[in-house]
Formats: structure tokens, sequence, C-alpha cells
């Protein structure tokens, strides 16, 4: 009787998939957020000891949760024989085996995405064919893992160890489950994916584009060709995983902060981030704040604008101590630990206390097409590919910070995107640097240009 069960955790802020194999009464959970409290705790409750993290390689986008997890259980953390990792761990090798209750997990090297990238082949016991195999960043679902994320002089050599490694994974029996790490939603994908979190060798070889080509020169040149910009806070992650993150032992619990606080942390540098609804934040919010509503994008969209380390303060809506909560998880896991804590009572208690509040203009689309002649519009969009409005200013929205200096100053701006949200985005950025500004909360680039 086969006794192993795969459980699938998606966290859909970072496109990601982590999976618990179970056999048993023993585990292994593979490539863990950092927010894996909740799951040690339903598996102690159920009588399931976790034994083993593994990781199929060091990651890029996001804080792994293996040494969490090991504080917690005292599982053995286990990954890439060739990863650099710099705490106590069982390195896997090329047919290293581990045993997870009555289930065999065999490593199977599959360098591309990361040069020590490692997959891993489950075996049930009654089967000598593997029924799953964790792919991590290689073989992904309609598509596979980008190879530029370790730099320029690695990338095309790990494009052409991607062509080998899936090559190898195709190899695989047609009903082999291929579970995946990186999904719909992540930048470390190499173009589109399908919204399916999991899959089989068999659909993949029939439908997935990156084993259609034959040719390794015409493989390379495609995984090349195109890719789009991937945020900048990966380039601290693997330096965190490789040397291990610190333990935080639980969650976080983000303090309530009078507004003398706030504004004494403001004022040393700390950025606040105001987490409500675009209309609200617009209306009325405190000077100096950056704008982006708490929901699965929050995080991401935070790391576009605000540099790594930068000590944080929350503006939310209520509950605030909920929403509070759910903000710092969401930072955490991309390495943003300095949440000060949040304003208590919020712009009311801010405005309440004496001190003012500013006022963004805002405009739906049809406003802007009304008057784009002689309008300064500002797109900010990461990608264009249909193009814009001919005679716009085009600044990604993660480049912007750094190239504010570039706008005119004697006029306003309004700046747009595809839906809003990064056209508000940066329009608190404006804001902030005293650029008189409306943001097109409502409609985009493509409703503009069917109007031009």
């Amino acid at each position: 009787m086969n006794r192993t069960e795969i459980e699938i955790m998606t966290t859909a802020s970072l496109g990601d998939t982590s999976y618990l194999l179970v056999s048993g009464d023993e585990a292994a959970l593979v490539d863990p957020q950092r927010d894996s409290w909740e799951l040690v705790e339903s598996c102690t409750s159920r009588g399931v000891a976790i034994r083993y993290v593994l990781e199929t390689h060091v990651h890029n986008d996001y804080v792994s949760g293996a040494l969490e997890v090991r504080a917690a259980t005292g599982a053995t953390v286990a990954g890439p024989a060739r990863a650099p990792y710099a705490f106590d761990h069982l390195p896997l090798a090329e047919d290293d085996e581990i045993t997870v209750g009555e289930a065999t997990v065999r490593a199977m090297e599959t360098p591309g995405h990361t040069a020590e990238h490692t997959s891993y082949l489950v075996f049930d016991d009654t089967q000598r064919a593997p029924t799953a195999v964790f792919t991590g960043g290689s073989l992904l679902v309609g598509n596979a893992g980008r190879t530029d994320l370790s730099g320029a002089d690695h990338t095309e050599e790990l494009a052409r160890a991607q062509f080998k490694s899936l090559r190898r994974l195709a190899l695989l029996p047609d009903a082999t489950r291929v579970l995946p790490t990186h999904g719909a939603g992540s930048s470390c994908t190499a173009g589109p994916v399908s919204r399916d979190r999991t899959t089989t060798v068999g659909a993949e070889r029939r439908t997935n584009p990156a084993l259609a080509t034959r040719d390794e020169a015409e493989f390379v040149s495609g995984r090349l060709a195109g890719l789009p910009p991937y945020p900048a806070y990966y380039h601290h992650m693997a330096p965190i995983n490789r040397s291990g993150p610190r333990v935080l032992g639980g969650p976080p619990a983000p303090r309530p902060l009078t507004p003398a606080v706030v504004e004494g942390l403001s004022g040393g540098g700390a950025q606040i981030v105001d987490g409500r609804d675009r209309k609200s934040f617009a209306a009325g919010h405190v000077p100096d704040s950056v704008w982006d509503e708490l929901d699965d994008r929050f995080a991401s969209l935070v790391a576009e604008v605000v540099p790594f380390g930068t000590r944080l303060v929350l503006v939310l809506p209520e509950p605030a101590e909920d929403a509070a909560r759910e903000a710092a998880v969401q930072l955490l896991r991309i390495g943003y630990e300095n949440v000060a804590g949040y304003l208590a009572g919020g712009v009311d208690a801010w405005a309440a206390a004496g001190r003012p509040l500013r006022s963004l203009r805002t405009a739906d689309v049809s406003e802007l097409a009304g008057r784009l002649a002689g309008t300064c519009v500002l797109d900010v969009r990461p990608v264009r590919p249909e193009g814009g409005i001919p005679g716009t200013l085009s600044i990604p929205l993660a480049e912007l910070p750094r190239r504010l200096g570039e706008l005119p100053r004697d006029r306003e701006i309004w700046t747009v995107c595809g839906s809003g949200r990064r056209a508000t985005i940066a329009a608190s950025l404006l804001d902030r640097a005293a650029i008189p500004v409306t943001a097109v909360i409502r409609g985009g680039v493509r409703n503009l240009m069917a109007h031009a």
C-alpha cells in the first residue's frame, strides 16, 4: 500500500511552491518559505516528524526557511553538494539517497537555473520507477527556470547546462509528477509559465516549448533573448541563503507606534510605507510616505522602490494589527526584516495629534486621454510590449527612485502604467520629492492608445 503523500503549499505573492513529502509518520519539507511555523505546528499535531529539509538550490527570490525549520524540529538540512553553504548541512550529490518513512529520495544533479541546482526523485516503497520529481527551478510547468541570476559571466554556461538537465528530466517516465518550486508570478522563470503548479513529465514533453528545441545553440539563444528584468532585492537573497539566515523563532509582531515616534523615526531615515487603498492614500497621507496597497504583491513592489535594509514604518488599513502581521511576514520572506512598527490609529491619529497630511491629485485614464496634447506623461511599466504613447517619458518603476533627477520640475507630471497601481506608487515617489504630479489610478496605457 502506498503511504506516501505530497502536500502542496503555494506562496502566491512570490509565485513559488513548497512541498511536504509525508511517508508514515516522517516527512521531508522541500524549498520552504521562511514563515513555515504553522506548518511545523501542524505536523507536530498530526504526529508527523519532519526529518529533512531539502533545498533544490540556493534561492535568489526569497529567504529560505530551512534553518527556521531545523531550529524548531531538529530536522537535517540537506541540499546540493556543490552549494557553498556556510552552515552545517547534508550535501547530496548525484544518486545520493535519503529515506523518509518508506519512501526513498534520490538526488539528480540538474544545473542550469543555478550551478549547484539539484532535483530530487521520489520512489515509493512499492515502485521501481520514480513517482515524482522535485524540479525546483529546472523544469517548470510550461517553461524552465532562467539562467542569468548568477551574473552575465555565467549565463551562457548555465543555459547550456539547463539544456542538458531538461533533457535528462524529459527521459523520466511519462507518469512522473513534476513538482517545481517556481511558477506563475515568479521572476525566476524564463518567460511565461502555466497557471498550474504541478504537471507530469509526459505532459511537459508534449507541450513545453523549452523541451521542443533539439538544437543546443538554438535553445541557448532563445533562453537569453528577451529576458525581463528581475527584482533588485534578488541580489541580496543568495548571499543570505548561503551564509544562513538569522533564525527568528516565530512570526513577527510589529509594534503600534504613536505619531510622535513615527515622526522621529521618519526624521531618522525610516521610510513610511502606506498600505491602504489608493483613494484613501490620495485623500490624505503622512508626508514622505511611499504608497503600495497591502495585498499579495505588497512586498515585491515595496522592494522595487525602497532600498534593501531600510527601516520601515507602516500605515495600514483596519484592523491594523492583523494587517501589520501580514505585511511583516511578506516583507521578511524577502529579507526586509527591519519593520519598526505601524502607526496606531492611522492617519486619523496623525491628524488628531496636530500633524499635517498631504494629498495627491488623481484621475482616470479618460481624463488624461482628453488632454494628452501638451501633457507630460510618465509611463512606469516594467516592459512595454505594445509600445507606448508618442512623446511620453518612459522610466520603469524600479528605476524611478534613482532617476528622479531626469524629470522636469516646472510642470505637472501624470503617471500611468497598465492598471494604475505602479502609477500610484510612482506618484507617491514624485510627491515625496515635491514634484507636481497626478496619478492615473484607473485604466492604463492600452486604454490611452485606444483613444490616441
